[in-house]
């Protein structure tokens, strides 16, 4: 496959996705790393913390709203959610839903 036949396919793609899509995708992975050290490598919790991925977005996003405002209380997870934008909650909620 030669050079500018990759770059172009990339390109296609990028544009199918579309900018804010593509934003989403990185934000929520972003965020999503960070929970790694107390919901596991990939969301698959093996501890006390309970497993993320796969789970419903709507589920996760709530969730994490309710931890925010403080309708849902925690040790850590209230104070963690209070650094997150409701658009960075959205995008980790979808980034950890995606996950098979």
């Amino acid at each position: 496959m030669n050079k500018t036949l990759i770059i172009a396919s990339s390109m296609a793609v990028l544009l199918c996705l579309g900018p804010m899509a593509l934003a989403d995708a990185l934000t929520g992975r972003s965020v999503g790393v960070t929970c790694n050290g107390c919901h596991g490598p990939d969301g698959s919790s093996k501890g006390a913390a309970p497993s993320l991925k796969g789970l419903p977005a709507a589920h996760l996003e709530k969730s994490m709203l309710d931890f925010k405002s403080g309708k849902r209380t925690a040790t850590i997870m209230g104070r963690i959610a209070k650094g997150y934008s409701d658009e960075e909650i959205k995008a980790v909620a979808k980034y950890f839903a995606d996950m098979k």
